[in-house]
């Protein structure tokens, strides 16, 4: 008799996935119901269509967005993938509404938004590579230089690249770092340490008055690479000037100019360039290289601020040698985080 009433309540109320079908189902129903023969979805949301649409266009055109009034463009390019954002604010907005007009005008930035930057989320590293380098600002005030060291070596990079390092701290670095790296050189407040001999270090003059680039050769087991190390200027966001970014544009074009003169073909530059790839203002330098994370790296990658990373400022471009895995290591004591990239020599450029 127990089982009979059991098999009986069971039948009358439906099991627990049925039931939830069942409210989904419901749920379902109510929500095109109400949809269903209101004449306004096409008229509601009309002022939610026009955004979308501005966002739309402002994403594909963003390298039309007029860098004349506080370097706008640049400002928009740098933070680019967060207009992603909106969409499902305004998708909220839409449903909330009632707006056909809205969800359909939705359609296009959300088309535009995958097209940029879809298909960083496909898995695109490929095994091998001989290469591996890696950079990172450690920042100048730095409580813990010794365990940031340790830590960017750990990641098991033939070449290490850090910036903003104080005077006063390199001796730190060159400790930590001597039993990996037996090959180092610091010029003004950047530096390289290689596991492979490193030759031709020279400034490279990025017009600021101070040091904060330099070009080495490196002689890796497959030839010699041109390795670039750069702390391009800071910029800032400010309510009267907008983005500033001028010194930081002159010192890239300055940059850009030297690996242009480069004679070696295989070229990488490190650096914390204080831009993203999308910028405009830096193709003097992104016109002559490309980035591994954009060619095989998962994910935007994004390198600053390490509390709460936003934007990929720290850059590893390369020439002359082929992309296979690009990925960011864990925070350190600095306020970047660093990058590694692992690249094919190609042994056919001389």
């Amino acid at each position: 008799m127990a089982q009979q009433a059991y098999m009986t309540e069971t039948d009358n109320g439906g099991s627990d996935p049925e039931r939830r079908e069942t409210r989904i189902r419901r749920l379902f129903d109510r929500v095109v119901n109400g949809w269903r023969g209101d004449r306004r979805i096409w008229t509601r949301g009309l002022v939610t269509a026009a955004v979308a649409l501005i966002l739309a266009v402002t994403m594909a055109a963003h390298s039309h967005v007029p860098n004349a009034i506080g370097n706008l463009g640049s400002l928009t390019e740098t933070f680019l993938p967060w207009l992603g954002l909106l969409i499902p604010v305004l998708l909220l907005i839409a449903l909330v509404r009632k707006s056909a007009t809205a969800l359909i005008a939705l359609i296009l930035p959300v088309s535009v938004w995958l097209n940029l930057f879809g298909g960083l989320f496909f898995a695109k590293a490929a095994p091998g590579g001989d290469l591996t380098v890696a950079t990172h600002n450690v920042n100048a005030d730095n409580a813990d230089p010794a365990g940031t060291a340790r830590a960017v070596a750990a990641a098991g990079a033939d070449v290490l690249a850090l910036e903003e390092l104080k005077a006063s701290a390199v001796p730190t670095y060159e400790k930590a770092l001597e039993a990996k790296y037996p090959h180092h050189a610091v010029v003004g407040t950047v530096g390289l340490w290689s596991k492979y001999p490193i030759s031709g270090v020279k400034a490279v003059d990025i017009e600021l008055g101070w040091k904060r680039a330099m070009r080495a050769t490196v002689a890796t087991p497959s030839g010699p690479i041109a390795v670039y190390v750069a702390h391009l200027p800071s910029v800032r966001v400010k309510l009267e000037a907008g983005f500033t970014a001028r010194q930081r544009d002159k010192s890239a074009n300055a940059l850009g100019a030297a690996i242009g003169d480069e004679k070696l073909p295989r070229k990488i530059l490190l650096g914390d360039l204080n831009g993203t790839m999308n910028d405009r203002s830096l193709t003097a330098i992104t016109s002559q290289l490309r980035s591994p994370q954009g060619a095989v790296g998962s994910g935007f990658g994004f390198s600053w601020p390490a509390s709460f990373p936003m934007a990929r400022i720290d850059q590893i471009l390369v020439t002359g040698v082929e992309p296979m895995t690009s990925w960011t290591l864990p925070a350190t004591g600095s306020d970047h985080l660093p990058i590694a990239a692992r690249v094919k020599v190609d042994t056919t450029a001389s």
